[in-house]
């Protein structure tokens, strides 16, 4: 009887462990907005320091993979993605910064991690839109800070240059 009693035990256990394991991990989302660009210029180039800090971008994502790099369509989201594309051969998509559920659906379809590139008015909404908790209203200054969203959890990352 104890043999039995066991053996119940033991496929109880083996059968949750096989019931965890097909549960489906959602692919992490990585969302930031352009780094360091001068104030009032309707599409500038990244500064010297928003170069810097895109080259390390690049060295943070470096070992890991990415599906799609999605950017609206300026400059300085552009120069910003630019490294990190180089360095993993991922081309860079563009979507409508004014269609937040438009390019929130994408990053959930694309089938893998993927990076958004924003701006300071879309990159909170991007985020919450994700499941993660919703940044703060970003300033001109606030540029560096990298959001990793992942199954209903963000965790923000600094990048500096």
């Amino acid at each position: 009887m104890q043999v039995l009693r066991y053996l119940v035990a033991l496929l109880c256990v083996l059968g949750s462990t096989h019931a965890l394991a097909g549960q489906s991990q959602e692919a992490p989302v990585y969302v930031t907005r352009h780094y360091d660009t001068p104030a009032g210029q309707p599409d500038p180039d990244l500064l010297p320091q928003g170069k810097a800090r895109a080259e390390k971008l690049a060295a943070w994502f470096y070992g890991r993979t990415l599906k799609a790099i999605y950017v609206s369509d300026f400059k300085r989201t552009r120069q910003t993605a630019a490294p990190v594309a180089a360095m993993l051969d991922v081309p860079v998509e563009t979507y409508d910064p004014k269609d937040t559920p438009a390019i929130v659906a994408r990053a959930k379809a694309a089938g893998g991690p993927v990076l958004i590139v924003g701006h300071s008015n879309t990159v909170p909404d991007i985020v919450a839109q994700l499941g993660g908790t919703r940044p703060g209203e970003l300033k001109h200054e606030d540029f560096g800070d990298l959001w990793t969203i992942e199954n209903g959890a963000s965790e923000r990352t600094r990048i500096d240059p």
